[in-house]
Protein backbone atom coordinates (compact mmCIF):
# COMPACT_ATOMS: atom_id res chain seq x y z
CA UNK A 1 0.00 0.00 0.00
CA UNK A 2 2.81 2.38 0.91
CA UNK A 3 4.69 1.66 -2.32
CA UNK A 4 1.50 2.19 -4.34
CA UNK A 5 0.90 5.56 -2.74
CA UNK A 6 4.50 6.59 -3.34
CA UNK A 7 4.20 5.69 -7.04
CA UNK A 8 1.00 7.67 -7.29
CA UNK A 9 2.57 10.70 -5.60
CA UNK A 10 5.61 10.63 -7.88
CA UNK A 11 3.30 10.32 -10.89
CA UNK A 12 1.39 13.41 -9.82
CA UNK A 13 4.62 15.33 -9.23
CA UNK A 14 5.95 14.35 -12.65
CA UNK A 15 2.70 15.35 -14.34
CA UNK A 16 2.65 18.72 -12.58
CA UNK A 17 6.28 19.32 -13.54
CA UNK A 18 5.37 18.84 -17.21
CA UNK A 19 2.51 21.34 -17.08
CA UNK A 20 3.35 24.79 -18.43
CA UNK A 21 3.70 27.73 -16.07
CA UNK A 22 0.54 29.72 -16.77
CA UNK A 23 0.80 33.51 -16.86
CA UNK A 24 -2.79 34.32 -17.84
CA UNK A 25 -5.96 32.28 -17.36
CA UNK A 26 -9.18 33.39 -19.00
CA UNK A 27 -12.15 31.50 -17.59
CA UNK A 28 -15.77 31.40 -18.77
CA UNK A 29 -15.55 34.94 -20.14
CA UNK A 30 -18.69 36.53 -21.56
CA UNK A 31 -19.13 40.01 -22.98
CA UNK A 32 -22.56 41.19 -24.09
CA UNK A 33 -22.75 44.86 -25.07
CA UNK A 34 -26.00 46.45 -23.91
CA UNK A 35 -27.76 47.56 -20.74
CA UNK A 36 -29.10 44.13 -19.81
CA UNK A 37 -26.13 41.99 -20.74
CA UNK A 38 -26.03 40.15 -17.41
CA UNK A 39 -29.63 39.01 -17.76
CA UNK A 40 -29.03 37.69 -21.27
CA UNK A 41 -26.20 35.31 -20.43
CA UNK A 42 -28.69 32.54 -19.67
CA UNK A 43 -30.38 32.56 -23.12
CA UNK A 44 -26.95 32.72 -24.77
CA UNK A 45 -25.86 29.70 -22.74
CA UNK A 46 -29.03 27.96 -23.89
CA UNK A 47 -28.08 28.45 -27.53
CA UNK A 48 -29.26 31.90 -28.61
CA UNK A 49 -27.10 33.01 -31.53
CA UNK A 50 -25.33 36.32 -31.97
CA UNK A 51 -27.73 37.32 -34.76
CA UNK A 52 -30.79 36.30 -32.74
CA UNK A 53 -29.59 38.21 -29.67
CA UNK A 54 -29.16 41.36 -31.72
CA UNK A 55 -32.50 41.02 -33.50
CA UNK A 56 -34.53 40.08 -30.42
CA UNK A 57 -32.89 42.15 -27.68
CA UNK A 58 -30.75 44.72 -29.44
CA UNK A 59 -27.62 43.48 -27.64
CA UNK A 60 -24.32 42.46 -29.20
CA UNK A 61 -22.65 39.19 -28.23
CA UNK A 62 -18.89 39.88 -28.34
CA UNK A 63 -17.49 36.96 -26.32
CA UNK A 64 -19.10 33.67 -25.39
CA UNK A 65 -17.66 31.35 -22.73
CA UNK A 66 -14.03 31.99 -23.67
CA UNK A 67 -11.46 29.82 -21.89
CA UNK A 68 -7.76 30.28 -22.68
CA UNK A 69 -4.66 29.31 -20.72
CA UNK A 70 -1.62 31.39 -21.70
CA UNK A 71 1.79 29.96 -20.73
CA UNK A 72 4.51 32.27 -19.47
CA UNK A 73 7.22 33.60 -21.76
CA UNK A 74 5.58 32.63 -25.04
CA UNK A 75 3.67 34.25 -27.89
CA UNK A 76 -0.07 33.57 -27.73
CA UNK A 77 -1.81 34.55 -30.95
CA UNK A 78 -5.54 35.23 -30.99
CA UNK A 79 -6.97 35.44 -34.48
CA UNK A 80 -10.22 35.59 -36.36
CA UNK A 81 -12.15 37.63 -38.88
CA UNK A 82 -13.39 41.16 -38.20
CA UNK A 83 -16.09 41.00 -35.55
CA UNK A 84 -14.84 37.73 -34.07
CA UNK A 85 -14.12 39.36 -30.69
CA UNK A 86 -10.32 39.25 -30.69
CA UNK A 87 -9.70 42.96 -29.96
CA UNK A 88 -12.48 42.95 -27.37
CA UNK A 89 -10.80 39.99 -25.70
CA UNK A 90 -7.35 41.55 -25.40
CA UNK A 91 -8.86 44.67 -23.82
CA UNK A 92 -10.30 42.51 -21.05
CA UNK A 93 -6.81 41.49 -19.93
CA UNK A 94 -5.99 45.01 -18.70
CA UNK A 95 -9.67 45.85 -18.06
CA UNK A 96 -10.04 48.51 -20.70
CA UNK A 97 -13.33 46.66 -21.19
CA UNK A 98 -15.31 45.23 -18.29
CA UNK A 99 -16.69 41.70 -18.78
CA UNK A 100 -20.30 40.72 -18.41
CA UNK A 101 -19.21 37.55 -16.62
CA UNK A 102 -16.11 35.43 -16.10
CA UNK A 103 -12.62 35.49 -14.62
CA UNK A 104 -9.32 37.01 -15.77
CA UNK A 105 -6.35 35.73 -13.77
CA UNK A 106 -2.78 37.00 -14.11
CA UNK A 107 -0.22 35.14 -12.01
CA UNK A 108 -3.21 33.73 -10.14
CA UNK A 109 -4.57 37.19 -9.24
CA UNK A 110 -8.04 38.15 -10.43
CA UNK A 111 -7.71 41.33 -12.50
CA UNK A 112 -11.48 41.82 -12.36
CA UNK A 113 -11.50 42.15 -8.57
CA UNK A 114 -8.58 44.59 -8.38
CA UNK A 115 -9.12 47.92 -6.68
CA UNK A 116 -8.60 51.09 -8.71
CA UNK A 117 -5.10 51.55 -7.28
CA UNK A 118 -4.14 47.90 -7.92
CA UNK A 119 -5.46 48.11 -11.47
CA UNK A 120 -3.52 51.31 -12.06
CA UNK A 121 -0.35 49.60 -10.84
CA UNK A 122 -1.05 46.57 -13.05
CA UNK A 123 -1.45 48.73 -16.16
CA UNK A 124 1.67 50.77 -15.42
CA UNK A 125 4.07 48.02 -14.41
CA UNK A 126 2.81 44.59 -15.48
CA UNK A 127 1.15 44.96 -18.88
CA UNK A 128 2.16 47.20 -21.78
CA UNK A 129 0.13 47.64 -24.96
CA UNK A 130 1.05 48.26 -28.59
CA UNK A 131 -1.82 49.56 -30.73
CA UNK A 132 -2.61 49.17 -34.43
CA UNK A 133 -2.77 52.92 -35.04
CA UNK A 134 0.58 53.57 -33.25
CA UNK A 135 -1.05 55.92 -30.64
CA UNK A 136 1.87 58.37 -30.61
CA UNK A 137 1.65 61.98 -29.45
CA UNK A 138 2.18 64.10 -32.58
CA UNK A 139 3.53 67.08 -30.61
CA UNK A 140 6.16 65.04 -28.76
CA UNK A 141 9.51 63.89 -30.10
CA UNK A 142 10.30 60.21 -30.64
CA UNK A 143 12.32 60.17 -27.42
CA UNK A 144 9.50 61.84 -25.49
CA UNK A 145 6.98 59.36 -26.90
CA UNK A 146 9.21 56.48 -25.95
CA UNK A 147 9.60 57.81 -22.41
CA UNK A 148 5.86 58.14 -21.84
CA UNK A 149 5.33 54.81 -20.06
CA UNK A 150 8.28 55.40 -17.77
CA UNK A 151 7.07 58.90 -16.93
CA UNK A 152 3.68 57.45 -16.02
CA UNK A 153 5.52 55.05 -13.72
CA UNK A 154 6.99 58.09 -11.96
CA UNK A 155 10.55 58.08 -13.28
CA UNK A 156 12.48 61.33 -13.76
CA UNK A 157 13.90 62.36 -17.13
CA UNK A 158 17.45 61.47 -16.15
CA UNK A 159 16.27 57.91 -15.41
CA UNK A 160 13.82 57.51 -18.28
CA UNK A 161 15.99 58.86 -21.09
CA UNK A 162 18.78 56.24 -21.01
CA UNK A 163 16.26 53.39 -20.67
CA UNK A 164 14.23 54.67 -23.60
CA UNK A 165 17.31 55.33 -25.70
CA UNK A 166 18.39 51.72 -25.18
CA UNK A 167 15.17 50.43 -26.70
CA UNK A 168 15.06 52.98 -29.49
CA UNK A 169 18.51 51.74 -30.44
CA UNK A 170 17.38 48.12 -30.23
CA UNK A 171 14.47 48.64 -32.62
CA UNK A 172 16.62 50.51 -35.12
CA UNK A 173 15.73 54.13 -34.39
CA UNK A 174 19.12 55.54 -33.42
CA UNK A 175 19.39 59.10 -34.68
CA UNK A 176 15.65 59.74 -34.78
CA UNK A 177 15.25 60.74 -31.13
CA UNK A 178 14.49 64.41 -31.87
CA UNK A 179 12.20 63.78 -34.83
CA UNK A 180 8.41 63.88 -34.61
CA UNK A 181 6.02 61.05 -35.54
CA UNK A 182 4.86 62.78 -38.75
CA UNK A 183 8.46 62.68 -39.99
CA UNK A 184 8.61 58.87 -39.72
CA UNK A 185 7.15 56.11 -41.88
CA UNK A 186 4.41 53.85 -40.53
CA UNK A 187 6.89 51.07 -39.80
CA UNK A 188 9.18 53.43 -37.93
CA UNK A 189 6.28 54.81 -35.91
CA UNK A 190 5.33 51.27 -34.88
CA UNK A 191 8.92 50.72 -33.77
CA UNK A 192 8.46 53.71 -31.45
CA UNK A 193 5.34 52.08 -30.02
CA UNK A 194 7.22 48.84 -29.47
CA UNK A 195 10.17 50.63 -27.83
CA UNK A 196 7.76 52.52 -25.55
CA UNK A 197 6.15 49.25 -24.45
CA UNK A 198 9.47 47.52 -23.85
CA UNK A 199 10.90 50.44 -21.89
CA UNK A 200 8.49 49.82 -19.02
CA UNK A 201 9.91 46.31 -18.54
CA UNK A 202 6.43 44.83 -18.13
CA UNK A 203 6.11 41.03 -18.11
CA UNK A 204 3.10 41.10 -20.45
CA UNK A 205 3.06 42.66 -23.90
CA UNK A 206 -0.39 43.17 -25.44
CA UNK A 207 -0.27 43.72 -29.20
CA UNK A 208 -3.60 44.55 -30.84
CA UNK A 209 -3.12 44.06 -34.60
CA UNK A 210 0.10 45.98 -34.13
CA UNK A 211 1.42 45.26 -37.63
CA UNK A 212 -1.85 45.17 -39.57
CA UNK A 213 -1.57 48.73 -40.91
CA UNK A 214 1.91 48.17 -42.35
CA UNK A 215 2.94 47.28 -45.88
CA UNK A 216 3.82 43.57 -46.36
CA UNK A 217 7.60 43.99 -46.45
CA UNK A 218 7.63 46.35 -43.46
CA UNK A 219 5.26 44.01 -41.66
CA UNK A 220 7.63 41.08 -42.14
CA UNK A 221 10.49 43.24 -40.91
CA UNK A 222 8.57 44.10 -37.74
CA UNK A 223 7.79 40.42 -37.17
CA UNK A 224 11.53 39.74 -37.36
CA UNK A 225 12.18 42.50 -34.82
CA UNK A 226 9.61 41.04 -32.43
CA UNK A 227 10.90 37.47 -32.79
CA UNK A 228 14.52 38.54 -32.27
CA UNK A 229 13.61 40.51 -29.14
CA UNK A 230 11.48 37.66 -27.81
CA UNK A 231 14.41 35.23 -28.02
CA UNK A 232 16.20 37.46 -25.53
CA UNK A 233 13.40 38.90 -23.39
CA UNK A 234 10.95 35.99 -23.08
CA UNK A 235 7.91 38.20 -22.48
CA UNK A 236 4.39 36.82 -22.33
CA UNK A 237 3.01 38.23 -25.58
CA UNK A 238 -0.66 38.32 -26.54
CA UNK A 239 -0.74 39.07 -30.27
CA UNK A 240 -3.98 39.85 -32.10
CA UNK A 241 -4.15 39.35 -35.87
CA UNK A 242 -6.51 38.39 -38.68
CA UNK A 243 -3.60 37.15 -40.81
CA UNK A 244 -2.92 33.41 -40.61
CA UNK A 245 0.56 33.63 -42.15
CA UNK A 246 1.50 36.09 -39.41
CA UNK A 247 -0.06 33.89 -36.73
CA UNK A 248 1.82 30.81 -37.94
CA UNK A 249 5.09 32.68 -38.14
CA UNK A 250 5.20 34.21 -34.68
CA UNK A 251 2.80 32.19 -32.53
CA UNK A 252 3.82 29.49 -30.07
CA UNK A 253 0.10 28.86 -29.58
CA UNK A 254 -2.91 30.03 -31.59
CA UNK A 255 -6.53 30.55 -30.56
CA UNK A 256 -9.06 30.98 -33.37
CA UNK A 257 -12.28 32.88 -32.62
CA UNK A 258 -15.53 33.01 -34.55
CA UNK A 259 -18.46 35.19 -33.44
CA UNK A 260 -16.93 35.48 -29.98
CA UNK A 261 -16.41 31.75 -29.47
CA UNK A 262 -13.20 29.74 -29.35
CA UNK A 263 -13.24 27.38 -32.33
CA UNK A 264 -9.79 25.83 -31.95
CA UNK A 265 -6.64 26.15 -29.86
CA UNK A 266 -3.24 24.60 -30.38
CA UNK A 267 0.24 25.13 -31.72
CA UNK A 268 0.60 26.03 -35.42
CA UNK A 269 1.43 22.47 -36.46
CA UNK A 270 -1.65 21.02 -34.74
CA UNK A 271 -3.97 23.53 -36.35
CA UNK A 272 -2.59 22.94 -39.85
CA UNK A 273 -2.69 19.16 -39.61
CA UNK A 274 -5.94 18.83 -37.64
CA UNK A 275 -8.33 21.73 -38.33
CA UNK A 276 -11.31 21.56 -35.99
CA UNK A 277 -13.97 22.29 -38.60
CA UNK A 278 -14.68 23.72 -42.05
CA UNK A 279 -14.19 27.27 -40.80
CA UNK A 280 -10.61 26.54 -39.72
CA UNK A 281 -10.00 24.46 -42.86
CA UNK A 282 -10.95 27.43 -45.01
CA UNK A 283 -8.61 29.61 -42.97
CA UNK A 284 -5.60 27.41 -43.68
CA UNK A 285 -6.35 26.31 -47.24
CA UNK A 286 -4.10 28.88 -48.94
CA UNK A 287 -1.04 28.74 -46.70
CA UNK A 288 2.30 27.60 -48.10
CA UNK A 289 2.32 24.23 -46.35
CA UNK A 290 5.88 23.18 -47.36
CA UNK A 291 7.29 26.34 -45.74
CA UNK A 292 5.22 26.06 -42.56
CA UNK A 293 4.88 22.39 -41.69
CA UNK A 294 7.76 20.96 -39.66
CA UNK A 295 9.00 17.41 -40.07
CA UNK A 296 8.68 16.79 -36.34
CA UNK A 297 4.90 17.05 -36.62
CA UNK A 298 4.84 14.48 -39.41
CA UNK A 299 7.42 11.96 -38.21
CA UNK A 300 6.42 8.39 -37.39
CA UNK A 301 7.85 7.69 -33.89
CA UNK A 302 8.47 4.04 -34.86
CA UNK A 303 9.87 4.88 -38.28
CA UNK A 304 13.47 4.50 -39.43
CA UNK A 305 15.15 5.68 -42.59
CA UNK A 306 18.45 5.17 -44.37
CA UNK A 307 18.30 8.79 -45.40
CA UNK A 308 19.90 11.83 -43.75
CA UNK A 309 18.97 13.24 -40.33
CA UNK A 310 17.45 16.66 -39.69
CA UNK A 311 16.11 18.62 -36.73
CA UNK A 312 12.41 18.31 -35.91
CA UNK A 313 11.81 22.03 -36.56
CA UNK A 314 13.05 21.77 -40.14
CA UNK A 315 10.27 22.71 -42.56
CA UNK A 316 9.16 20.17 -45.15
CA UNK A 317 10.46 22.24 -48.07
CA UNK A 318 14.03 22.03 -46.76
CA UNK A 319 13.66 18.35 -45.92
CA UNK A 320 12.48 17.54 -49.45
CA UNK A 321 15.46 19.34 -50.93
CA UNK A 322 17.76 17.34 -48.66
CA UNK A 323 16.09 14.08 -49.64
CA UNK A 324 16.37 14.87 -53.34
CA UNK A 325 20.03 15.84 -53.11
CA UNK A 326 20.85 12.68 -51.15
CA UNK A 327 18.68 10.46 -53.41
CA UNK A 328 17.04 8.95 -50.33
CA UNK A 329 13.40 8.01 -49.82
CA UNK A 330 13.04 9.40 -46.32
CA UNK A 331 14.60 11.32 -43.49
CA UNK A 332 15.42 10.69 -39.83
CA UNK A 333 14.09 13.27 -37.38
CA UNK A 334 16.05 14.54 -34.38
CA UNK A 335 15.00 16.56 -31.34
CA UNK A 336 17.77 17.95 -29.15
CA UNK A 337 20.14 15.74 -31.11
CA UNK A 338 18.24 12.53 -30.32
CA UNK A 339 16.20 10.48 -32.84
CA UNK A 340 12.44 10.73 -32.42
CA UNK A 341 11.35 8.92 -35.58
CA UNK A 342 11.42 9.21 -39.35
CA UNK A 343 9.34 10.56 -42.22
CA UNK A 344 9.19 8.94 -45.65
CA UNK A 345 9.09 10.85 -48.89
CA UNK A 346 5.50 9.71 -49.35
CA UNK A 347 4.52 11.04 -45.89
CA UNK A 348 6.07 14.43 -46.60
CA UNK A 349 4.30 14.77 -49.94
CA UNK A 350 0.99 13.66 -48.45
CA UNK A 351 1.31 16.20 -45.61
CA UNK A 352 1.82 19.17 -47.92
CA UNK A 353 -0.83 18.19 -50.48
CA UNK A 354 -3.71 20.66 -50.42
CA UNK A 355 -6.75 19.02 -48.78
CA UNK A 356 -9.37 17.99 -51.31
CA UNK A 357 -12.96 19.15 -51.22
CA UNK A 358 -15.04 22.12 -52.21
CA UNK A 359 -13.39 25.47 -51.55
CA UNK A 360 -16.03 27.39 -49.65
CA UNK A 361 -13.98 30.53 -49.07
CA UNK A 362 -13.56 32.35 -45.78
CA UNK A 363 -15.69 35.29 -46.98
CA UNK A 364 -18.79 33.10 -46.64
CA UNK A 365 -18.37 33.21 -42.85
CA UNK A 366 -18.54 36.97 -42.56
Amino acid sequence: MLVSNMVKDYSVIEKEAMMPDLKIQIKNLYKIFGQNGQKLISPVESGMSKAELLETHGHVLALKDVNIDVPSKGVQVIMGLSGSGKSTLIRHINRLIEPTSGEMLVDGNDVLSMSDSDLEHFRRFQASMVFQNFALFPHKTILENGMYGLKIQGEKDNQAKPKTQKWLDRVGLSGFENHYPAQLSGGMQQRVGLARALSTDADILLMDEAFSALDPLIRTDMQDVLLDLQKELHKTVIFITHDLDEALRIGDNITILRDGEVIQQGNPQEIILNPADEYVSDFIQDINRPRVLQIGSIADPKGKSEGPSMDAETVVEDALQKIISSKANGINVLKDGKPIGAASLEQLIHAIARPTGEKKGIESYR
